[in-house]
């Protein structure tokens, strides 16, 4: 018997060492004469057009009169800054949309969403790139029958077997199966980068876009409360002529009737006003009731006047499109994937190689373990699978073929949004000129009248309907002055400025 101070050589072989030696060294090999089966995938070429409308493109808007009405010019660029808010020069502005970016939850989802697809390529990776090595400890107890191997009339104990085992596998990759199955991961991650870009852009041009909707809608309240109290004076002044029999009931009537309209016109108004609020808390990542009047981010403080119309635009070429926008990136790497994928389907069709080895002590005590090793090869050709191989092929190849024209509807999209974005820009610099004009007649108008009433030319009746009219073509500019700051936002946005 061996003395208790000697201690088992778990140690293996240098047989299995030198055997492990020369799998190595048949798996770099294997490595170097291996292919990648399926396509390559290269990325489609986008539209090939010119300009986004029908030539000749406009350089730049009308011009109109000041306050939100410069004419807009569209400056050719290569790429486009990040922070394309800041062009409307408003520090209230610059403040909500940093705090959307920082505490956005919509953010948030897509940033973890990235990081799930970084670390499903990191697993991916670890398990394909490199063998697979695994410990296992083992103890059982087992009792056999000495009648089976010849051994009658004798007895034999129970007794325990102990095992410890280190086992390495590892699949050779001849045919690309885990490289294209990597290469879909690693578009999986591009997408959802981009997805993340997108989002990032999205939010910016939500709050932009609330922020003055927001604004113009104080505005519009504003006005149509001093509207509301000429429409209510002249009520007063018509009740006192009906009184004295100078005009009829069916005027009288009339009279009060506008003034109900235009007092049920702000229920409306101060509902989306209140809805903008609550919609602006939750892109700043806060409940409603969250929004504190008089801080920092208060959009209660942004002023319509107090926003500056971007006299230059810049505008990138059709074909640097596909390179900016995010939706588009996003709809690239998803046409990759679904190439990975084909030549995933088909690297399926071809042998499998897998080598094992394993190494560990064994026996019935633990001062007697002794040393087993093992190497191996499997190779698996797949022969007979009822069509379900080529069929994932086939299926394969049709979900490529799905998201290529999915690539190019997001192009054509992306050049539509931009035409309808330059187009909207042109026509809102036309009506602001008219609207401009119109207001500015009404003003004059308005000063006109004032100057006959103080003379005793006109009635107070006829100077209040005179500033009704100026204020009602006030109201109508401030809804085109503040359409043409959201659709220069659409613009930059319809372009993927970076936020």
């Amino acid at each position: 018997m061996r003395n208790a101070s000697q201690r088992p050589s778990w140690r293996a072989p240098a047989t299995f060492g030198r055997t492990v030696l020369a799998g190595l060294a048949a798996l770099g090999l294997a490595a170097l004469c291996s292919c990648t089966v399926g396509p390559d995938f290269r990325p489609p070429e986008p539209v090939a057009v010119a300009t986004y409308t029908a030539p000749p493109q406009d350089a730049q808007t009308e011009q109109a009169p000041p306050d939100g009405g410069v004419a807009q010019q569209f400056v050719p660029a290569e790429t486009i800054g990040g922070g394309w808010w800041r062009s409307f020069q408003s520090p209230v502005l610059d403040r909500l949309v940093q705090q959307a970016l920082d505490h956005s939850p919509t953010l948030e989802q897509a940033r973890m969403r990235l990081e799930q697809a970084r670390q499903d390529e990191l697993a991916q990776s670890g398990a394909t790139q490199w063998p697979q090595l695994d410990a296992s400890l083992g103890t059982t107890r087992e009792k056999i029958d000495p009648a089976a191997f010849g051994l009658g009339g004798r007895s034999v104990p129970p007794f325990t077997l102990y095992s410890a085992r280190v086992n390495v596998s590892y699949m050779l990759d001849l045919f690309g199966a885990n490289r294209r199955s990597l290469e879909a991961l690693a578009a999986a991650v591009d997408y959802q980068r981009y997805e993340l870009e997108a989002a990032r852009l999205a939010l910016a041009g939500n709050v932009v876009t609330t922020a003055v909707r927001r604004a113009s809608l104080a505005r519009q309240i504003e006005l149509t409360g001093e509207l509301l109290d000429h429409r209510a004076q002249q009520l007063d002044i018509t009740g006192q002529r009906y009184q004295a029999g100078g005009v009829s009931r069916q005027d009288l009537l009339a009279q009060r009737s506008q003034v109900e309209q235009t007092r049920a016109s702000l229920a409306p108004l101060r509902t989306q006003l209140a809805q903008a609020d609550h919609q602006l808390a939750v892109y700043l990542g806060r409940a409603p009731a969250q929004l504190v009047p008089g801080d920092a981010e208060d959009p209660a403080a942004l002023d319509l006047d107090s926003l500056v119309l971007p006299a230059q635009v810049p505008l990138t070429l059709p074909s640097t499109l596909a390179q900016r926008r995010p939706d588009i990136r996003a709809s690239t790497a998803l046409l990759h994937q679904a190439s990975a994928n084909v030549g995933l389907a088909t690297a399926n069709l071809y042998p499998q190689v897998t080598l094992t080895a394993g190494s560990g002590p064994e026996g019935v005590s633990v001062t007697d373990l002794v040393n087993v090793w093992s190497i191996g090869a499997g190779v698996t050709q797949p022969l007979l699978h009822g069509g379900q191989l080529q069929s994932r092929k086939r299926s394969a190849q049709a979900a490529y073929e799905a998201a290529l024209a999915a690539y190019q509807q997001t192009v054509l999209q992306g050049l539509q949004q931009v035409a309808d974005a330059l187009q909207a820009l042109q026509q809102d610099a036309i009506e602001l000129q008219a609207r401009d004009r119109a207001q500015r007649d009404s003003h004059a108008g308005a000063e006109i009248a004032g100057q006959r009433y103080a003379a005793g030319g006109i009635s107070h009746l006829a100077l209040l309907d005179v500033q009704r009219q100026e204020l009602q073509t006030s109201l109508d500019r401030t809804r085109v002055q503040a359409q043409r700051l959201v659709d220069t936002a659409a613009l930059y946005q319809a372009l993927g400025a970076s936020p």
